[in-house]
């Protein structure tokens, strides 16, 4: 067995903040609000900046488990148990696009009543939200080397969406290619490269790091059940709604609950596993994934009517957590300001004041 360093305490020293990195902040914030003032008056709703294709959203158990060594009985960790919880599960662009143009799969988990002091920019209430990806690391390492890409991303919205569908098949085809060898491309799959796999059967991972307590951390989603291991990599049609439709077959057919193990990753090698370059993954050879919870879906439909509703008022954030789980780097602390900027935004277009979820109505089984 490989022998890892002890985790690294964090000290406010290892964040440092470039000089140009609050231009380009105040960049992204103008080209995402863009980018939502673009769709909100093509289809008379405002949604959200990013993630904006609800693809799910199922209540959920999160529980926190027993008899964790020290270095990973941290902040909401620390206190074991069983919390009722939300999950989302979404497309990453601005637009209600189909899902014959693939994009990577997003998910987040709202987890309530949880204990702590909380962070100023927390959404009123007590829960910690964890949003991840499936991809490792993120496109790019810092606030103003994003700026690009998010100019590019503004440059399509809410155009041309048949050339997409077209633009969006070649780049799977060429993708499938890649990993047929060996290879992938994170480049391809943000330019609609995804491959149309299953978004159950994915592992999730939130790409940038967070305060673990005294220590640091990332964290990601790993499928435990065996129904969500036989999807990775399973394909879906190619249709409007797949999505929708594949998540929804498998959590409403009364299987037994579907289990994730939810995992940290902490920062042991200050060389190799950056706070400030989002786009660098951490190797598990410094540091392993090592299991501190479980998410836990029942039986239930995975998108409704009033599913649909229900989404528009809530939010997620990275930054709506506890002081001991606060958001670290750049690529972060960009997202506070925009994600605030856009949340704002589609409150007032909407009419519809986001809030906070007390409790689950129905409850949620062990």
């Amino acid at each position: 067995m490989a022998a890892y360093g002890p985790p690294i305490a964090y000290d406010p020293t290892m964040e440092a903040r470039p000089e140009d990195e609050a231009e380009a902040i105040a960049e992204l914030k103008e080209i995402f609000l863009r980018m939502a003032a673009t769709v909100a008056e093509q289809e008379g709703t405002a949604h959200r900046a990013v993630h904006a294709k609800g693809q799910a959203l199922l209540r959920a158990a999160f529980r926190i488990h027993a008899e964790l060594p020290e270095e990973l009985a941290q902040g909401i960790f620390a206190h074991p148990g069983l919390h009722q919880a939300i999950v989302r599960f979404s497309s990453p662009p601005a637009e209600q696009l189909p899902d014959t143009v693939s994009t990577p799969r997003a998910l987040a988990i709202k987890v309530l009543d949880v204990p702590g002091q909380r962070l100023p920019e927390s959404l009123a209430g007590h829960s910690q939200d964890f949003l991840m990806v499936n991809g490792e690391s993120f496109t790019a390492p810092t606030p103003a080397k994003f700026v690009g890409a998010a100019k590019l991303l503004a440059s399509t919205t809410e155009k041309m969406p048949r050339t997409k569908e077209v633009i969006s098949t070649t780049l799977r085809g060429t993708e499938a290619a890649l990993e047929w060898v060996g290879l992938e491309s994170g480049k391809l799959k943000g330019l609609g490269g995804e491959p149309q796999h299953h978004p159950l059967g994915e592992t999730y991972f939130s790409q940038v790091p967070f305060l673990y307590g005294r220590y640091m951390a990332k964290f990601s989603l790993l499928p435990r059940a065996a129904a969500l291991q036989g999807l990775r990599d399973a394909p879906i049609e190619c249709s409007t709604d797949a999505q929708r439709a594949a998540i929804n077959e498998v959590t409403s057919q009364g299987l037994l609950d579907l289990v994730w193990d939810f995992r940290v990753q902490l920062r042991r090698n200050l060389d190799r596993m950056p706070i400030e370059d989002a786009a660098t993954a951490w190797s598990e050879e410094d540091s392993p994934w090592q299991t501190v919870a479980s998410l836990i879906i029942p039986p239930q439909p995975a998108w409704s009517a009033e599913a649909e509703e229900q989404e528009h008022r809530l939010a997620f954030s990275p930054w709506n957590a506890v002081v001991e789980h606060r958001p670290l780097g750049g690529v972060n602390r960009a997202r506070r300001e925009v994600m605030a900027h856009s949340r704002e935004f589609r409150t007032t277009f909407n009419r519809c004041p986001i809030s906070e979820p007390p409790s689950l109505q129905a409850g949620t089984r062990p």
